[in-house]
């Protein structure tokens, strides 16, 4: 139980009326979880707008309300305070009713199109190798310390956070590491939370169906680097066009990280093949069982964090790293019969199956053939559709276009866009099948010995959603299993 004007601490009001000494018991922003002495938040959602739900909220019992529109004719027991953005002052609320655990903790989020959850999950490993107690926020899966949480949304409610934070202090968490997706910062998903640092990782076109267009989805992630305190750092990495963009006008400490130009943090990889790769960071070198440029950037991006964290000394440091494993559905790699390599991967942008495909090419060898099966999600930005179709079809001996996440759409019309972006000659290195588990069989039985499968797009992920509904699918149970029949 809290006071209301407790929770209202730190909040820019517009206008109140009523008493703000009530004792409110929850905060709600869904009228179907409102009750007894609740204190209602009407945010005005992309899809649902809070404020037609007022009279719900109060027949459940909610006896304050925090409203963009102001309401005339309410009861007079019934508090209402206008502000000018209610999802913002959602989260402002929601950390003062959990009593702020974000000022306890040091609090890192990361952003970027891809690479979130590589870094937040890795950073959240190597800080629990050194005995650093600390919390995870991800796509994958929410962490207290070793404790594993589901995770529903790569970043929940503002609600979600702080009740998960509120856990995670009271646990002798010392550190935090989160996700922050371009939905999560204008959905103010982010507001009420304290932060160390914010780590930018790179950018590319993504999620334009709901920013409408590049220049907005550039300045979605900027806005995290905006609303930095001047006793944060800011982590950028300068060798992506966007990097500098980033912390431009922030208060926050910069530094920057690269590997193909003079940063604060400097990386180079001197040897990698399918076992890791041998890299040099500033002074220091090490041996990792990840490979990829981009998990070199990753890892590069960890290491500065700790060093401006101050996790331990750098041998600790180091030997820590090197013993770190790949996080799920990224870049999952598994051996089968007739010498074939399987690797999953949650590509699902263009730049991230670049990235994806080009690393498989610098340590495939002389002889080795690479095939693809990959898809695209329904009900999302078609403009990247052709893009993937054309990056798969330059880099693979032989293509299979299947289904992702067609959500509502019509699986072949998905396809008909990717098979757009295709001449006449890629096209006769493609086959569609629509059934994904079909889709990984085949790719499996056309391998010759030696070959490369990469099966992009859904990585972790253990289901199909198809017409609404969730099918369990499990891209890399389906590999080892037909992996393993051809061995036999």
């Amino acid at each position: 139980m809290k006071l209301l004007r407790d929770l209202l601490y730190k909040v820019s009001i517009e206008r109140v009326q009523g008493d703000t000494g009530l004792a409110i018991d929850a905060v709600s922003f869904d009228s179907r979880k409102c009750g007894r002495h609740h204190l209602f938040v009407a945010v005005s959602g992309t899809q649902v707008n809070g404020h037609h739900f007022i009279a719900t909220a109060l027949e459940k019992g909610a006896i304050a309300l925090l409203v963009e529109e102001w309401q005339e004719g309410l009861p007079a027991h019934i508090a209402q305070i206008q502000v000018k953005s209610t999802a913002k002052a959602l989260g402002i609320v929601a950390a003062n009713f959990y009593n702020n655990p974000s000022e306890s903790m040091q609090v890192v989020a990361v952003t970027g199109t891809n690479g979130k959850t590589t870094f937040a999950s890795l950073m959240h490993a190597l800080a629990m190798a050194m005995d650093r107690k600390a919390g995870l926020l991800s796509t994958v899966v929410n962490k207290i310390g070793h404790q594993a949480v589901e995770a529903t949304h790569t970043t929940p409610d503002p609600l979600q956070i702080q009740s998960l934070m509120r856990k995670m202090a009271d646990e002798g968490c010392r550190y935090v590491f989160m996700e922050a997706s371009s939905h999560g910062i204008v959905q103010e998903r982010i507001a009420g939370i304290r932060l160390k640092g914010a780590v930018f990782t790179n950018l590319s076109r993504d999620h334009l169906d709901y920013h409408g267009s590049m220049e907005a989805y550039i300045q979605a992630k900027k806005k995290l680097f905006d609303e930095l305190p001047s006793a944060a750092f800011a982590l950028t990495n300068s060798d992506d066009r966007h990097g500098r963009t980033m912390v431009l006008g922030t208060k926050a400490k910069v530094k920057t990280y690269a590997l193909k130009t003079p940063a604060d943090f400097n990386g180079r990889i001197l040897e990698s093949d399918f076992g890791g790769m041998l890299l040099r960071f500033n002074d220091d070198e090490f041996w990792t069982t990840l490979i990829g440029t981009f998990n070199a950037y990753n890892l590069l991006a960890i290491y500065a964090a700790a060093e401006m964290l101050q996790l331990g000394d750098r041998q600790q440091l180091l030997s820590a790293m090197s013993l770190l494993k790949p996080v799920a559905g990224r870049f999952q790699y598994v051996k089968g019969g007739a010498q074939l390599t399987g690797i999953v991967d949650y590509a699902h942008t263009p730049d991230a199956l670049e990235n994806v495909c080009a690393t498989i090419k610098d340590v495939i060898q002389k002889g080795q053939r690479l095939l693809i099966v990959v898809g695209c999600g329904g009900d999302r930005d078609k403009g990247k559709r052709p893009e993937m179709a054309r990056i798969a079809a330059r880099y693979a001996n032989k293509c299979v276009f299947t289904s992702d996440n067609p959500r509502s759409e019509d699986p072949e019309a998905i396809l008909d866009d990717m098979e757009s972006g295709l001449d006449l000659a890629q096209r006769s290195q493609v086959l569609r099948i629509t059934d994904r588990r079909e889709a990984i069989k085949t790719a499996c039985h056309l391998a010759q010995a030696g070959d490369v499968i990469l099966i992009a797009g859904k990585g972790h992920e253990t289901y199909q959603e198809i017409k609404g509904v969730k099918h369990p699918f499990d891209d890399l149970q389906v590999l080892r299993e037909t992996l393993d029949k051809l061995s036999t």
